[in-house]
């Protein structure tokens, strides 16, 4: 078994340059950054080396002293990232200077008695040097002077980071495929923190009824049924890209990626709430993605048989195109059918991971043109020569054919592919590969 990545956790006050920091340490923009204090709520972990070495860094919401309401739920996420990690960046902002809620932060570090490296940010040049001084007085050893934002200093941070650590262990070599990775996917508010807490048994991810909690993508370890997955939850998408600014473009581009680095997505539909134009646009954007498909109608608790009758009429007029998706009934509240998710995510697997012979797929297809040939266009009927499933994850397959095949012939071949070889939970793709035309003498 590999050994465990030493973890760091990055703390502060809110808008001291925690997740520019955070994106310095990865080099490269990962965790969502806006002027606005408050745009970091959960405990987001990123993998990160530095000189050949592994680690763990945790971003963190900012740190307020008797916080109330959701301030107080991001501020026990950060003394809980405190008390998971081997090691405790806490930044200060340099020019602002220790306050008292820096003072109330280093009491609770303290009683965490990890090592703790005091990090003195927006220090941009040596003029900001002599601010760098006063932190002294927080009794956590030397400052290390850095400007997240021009990067200043970072490398000495990092090297004050490994030295505080236990061994790391070397980089990996990547062999190691880990587990099967879910994205927690739908629009704000609908349940898709509660799903993860209720899958994890604790509470991982921020949860409160404002819309839009979740920022960043959140991963956790989840075991189902035996299997054990890594689940990611991610920020709701609740209007076009084009539409959205500030940090909540940065955290549908988050979404997008979480979507793209997931092998199956869950999207949580809300069925106290009619199908919306943007649940479909986010099933779309799954699809598009080649991922494989669950559906998780969550808030089942709150349906009485009215609403179940008029959402059976909405799932079979909208969502009939999904219908070889596998679906859960679940509520993320009481914990209803929640432990069903791991054997819908399993079918969706497999269907995803499915392979076909060519010998096998050609005899089907055979059979199919036989009974139901292709309708005569402009005087000619386009064949199928020959066909073969090109890959998998998702199922692709290439027809070779003596012309174009109407859309609606290879929605018809798709179809029929479906129900002879299952392809449960997963998007199928055809591409036509027409025999060009001979040109003439």
């Amino acid at each position: 078994m590999a050994e465990a990545k030493p973890v760091v956790a990055v703390v502060g006050r809110p808008n001291v340059g925690k997740s520019t920091l955070v994106n310095r340490f990865l080099g490269r923009r990962e965790a969502v950054v806006e002027d606005t204090p408050g745009v970091t709520r959960d405990r987001i972990a990123y993998d990160a080396n530095w000189a050949g070495r592994e680690f763990a860094v945790v971003d963190t919401g900012g740190w307020i002293a008797d916080a109330q309401g959701m301030a107080a739920r991001i501020a026990e996420q950060a003394e809980l990232a405190v008390a998971a990690a081997d090691a405790v960046v806490f930044v200060v902002d340099a020019v602002v200077g220790a306050t008292d809620e820096d003072e109330a932060v280093v009491e609770v570090l303290r009683r965490s008695r990890k090592p703790v490296v005091l990090a003195a940010n927006k220090v941009d040049g040596p003029a900001g040097e002599s601010d760098v001084a006063a932190l002294w007085s927080l009794g956590l050893g030397e400052p290390r002077a850095v400007s997240a934002l021009h990067g200043r200093g970072s490398g000495d941070l990092l090297d004050a980071i490994l030295a505080a650590l236990p061994e790391a262990p070397l980089e990996s070599d990547g062999s190691d495929d880990g587990p099967r990775r879910v994205a927690i996917v739908g629009k704000p508010n609908v349940g898709k923190s509660s799903l993860l807490n209720k899958l994890s048994g604790q509470v991982r991810s921020v949860v409160d009824n404002v819309a839009g909690t979740t920022v960043d993508p959140v991963d956790e370890l989840v075991e189902l049924g035996g299997q054990t997955y890594q689940f990611i939850d991610t920020a709701g998408i609740r209007r076009r890209v084009k539409e959205a600014s500030g940090h909540e473009y940065y955290a549908w581009l988050r979404t997008q990626s979480a979507i793209e680095r997931a092998e199956v997505c869950v999207v949580v539909l809300d069925v106290s709430e009619p199908v919306a134009e943007q649940d479909l646009r986010i099933l779309s954007t799954v699809i598009e993605a080649g991922r494989a498909l669950v559906v998780a109608y969550n808030k089942w608790d709150l349906t009485d048989e009215e609403r179940r009758h008029y959402l059976a009429r909405e799932v079979e007029r909208d969502l009939g195109h999904v219908d070889w998706a596998p679906s859960v009934n679940l509520s993320a509240l009481t914990g209803r059918n929640v432990a069903k998710l791991g054997q819908a995510v399993e079918q969706a697997l497999a269907g995803w991971e499915t392979r076909i012979s060519t010998g096998k797929l050609n005899a089907f297809l055979g059979r199919v043109a036989a009974a139901h040939p292709h309708p005569v266009r402009g005087g000619k009927q386009p064949r199928i020569l020959f066909a073969s499933e090109v890959q998998n994850r998702p199922p692709t397959f290439a027809l070779f054919t003596t012309g174009e095949l109407d859309p609606t012939y290879t929605r018809f071949l798709r179809r029929r592919l479906r129900e002879e070889f299952g392809f449960a939970g997963s998007p199928i793709r055809v591409e036509v590969k027409a025999r060009a035309k001979r040109q003439r003498s």
